[in-house]
């Protein structure tokens, strides 16, 4: 019994012992991190080997712990984790680079004519949607710098290359300017919204039957007198253009030329004064579609000062579903278009093209918008 019982002591007194080597060893080997780092004048130095000794476990076991890989204990996992977490460590970018041979950072070239950046109804919805998703994926963005005034600037292709990105979404740009060109006739891979390329992955709001959808609903509520300022010449005008035209024929509606005009995108000032044309016509239309929602505040503004109201003299339409248009009063009628899905096909194009590029399909994916009743537009 005495013997047992001084076994017992000696076995917990050994325990203590242990537990304080291991203690000092884990404090001598965080002062001498401390102390290399403080050598290197960097913050974040610490490296998987580090973590290893410190935990007494290998570097691979440091690596599968730290990428999640299931062949290790969660308790083995968990503890590195926390080792790696008080010694303030976090992957190196570049090395990851070199063994993956991917840098996990995808370029955005968005380039808006009128100036209004990320505040831009439409495409800055569309944008937030493609973030979500690639971070979702581990990827992060970069905007590369569409600046030309810029000293010493790179062109589009060489920005991407220089930034190492593993591809390109393109969003509203001059599509025919030849460093857009350029680029999306390069190796790196490229999605394109709202814009088609040759042998290239785009994703498209379907305005031929969003234009389509937004004429019927006009026509159903009795009008047959419809004008259209449409915005500056792009594929996307185009295409909203000719569904106006052909979708008016087939209901037989005659549209004479000077109810057809243009004034750029989110261009207050330009449909103030296309509406100011077109309710000055000695046969003015019933009902004016304007080129997306924020421009539609132009023609609002025309209206009323000349005194009308909406819709009793004149009924208003708008496109692509803005919140800001939630707003107006009357509530506009408008063409409501899913940026939430047009981001997210485009992030998972991109991707899927990154990291299956022999499986994954080179094609043009087309995502439907809906209309949104408003009170913007009578019964007649």
């Amino acid at each position: 019994m005495h013997n047992c019982q001084n076994y017992n002591i000696c076995i917990k007194k050994l325990k203590i012992t242990l537990q304080n080597c291991k203690k000092y060893y884990m404090l001598n080997i965080r002062k001498r991190l401390s102390k290399r780092l403080r050598d290197k004048g960097k913050e974040n130095m610490v490296s998987m080997k580090d973590i290893s000794a410190l935990c007494g476990v290998s570097v691979a076991t440091v690596s599968k712990a730290l990428n999640d890989h299931k062949d290790i204990g969660e308790d083995t996992k968990a503890h590195i984790r926390q080792v790696a977490k008080e010694l303030g460590y976090s992957p190196n970018a570049a090395a990851k680079s070199l063994k993956t041979n991917r840098t996990y950072n995808l370029g955005v070239l968005f380039a808006d004519e009128a100036m209004s950046g990320l505040t831009h109804d439409y495409f800055s919805h569309v944008l937030d949607s493609f973030k979500n998703t690639v971070e979702e994926n581990g990827y992060d963005i970069t905007f590369i710098n569409c600046c030309k005034k810029r000293t010493g600037r790179m062109s589009y292709l060489e920005h991407s290359r220089y930034r190492g990105f593993d591809g390109v979404v393109i969003a509203c740009v001059d599509f025919y300017d030849p460093e857009v060109e350029e680029l999306v006739r390069s190796e790196i891979p490229v999605v394109t919204i709202d814009h088609l390329f040759h042998n290239r992955c785009a994703i498209i709001s379907d305005n031929i039957k969003g234009m389509r959808d937004l004429v019927h609903y006009v026509y159903d509520m009795g009008h047959r007198k419809i004008a259209y300022i449409h915005g500056a010449d792009s594929a996307v005008t185009q295409s909203r253009l000719s569904s106006f035209h052909h979708t008016c024929e087939e209901l037989g509606i005659e549209v004479p030329a000077q109810y057809v005009r243009e004034a750029p995108y989110r261009d207050t000032k330009g449909t103030y004064e296309e509406t100011e044309k077109l309710l000055a016509l000695k046969n003015p239309p019933t009902c004016i579609l304007y080129p997306d929602d924020f421009a539609c505040l132009g023609g609002i503004n025309a209206i009323y000062a000349r005194g009308m109201k909406i819709p009793e003299d004149i009924s208003i339409a708008g496109y692509d579903g803005a919140r800001i248009a939630r707003h107006f009063e009357p509530q506009l009628t408008t063409l409501k278009q899913d940026t939430k899905q047009l981001g997210s096909l485009a992030a998972e194009k991109l991707i899927n093209l990154i990291e299956r590029p022999k499986t994954t399909l080179i094609e043009q994916i087309v995502v439907t918008g809906e209309v949104i009743p408003g009170t913007s537009v009578k019964q007649i």
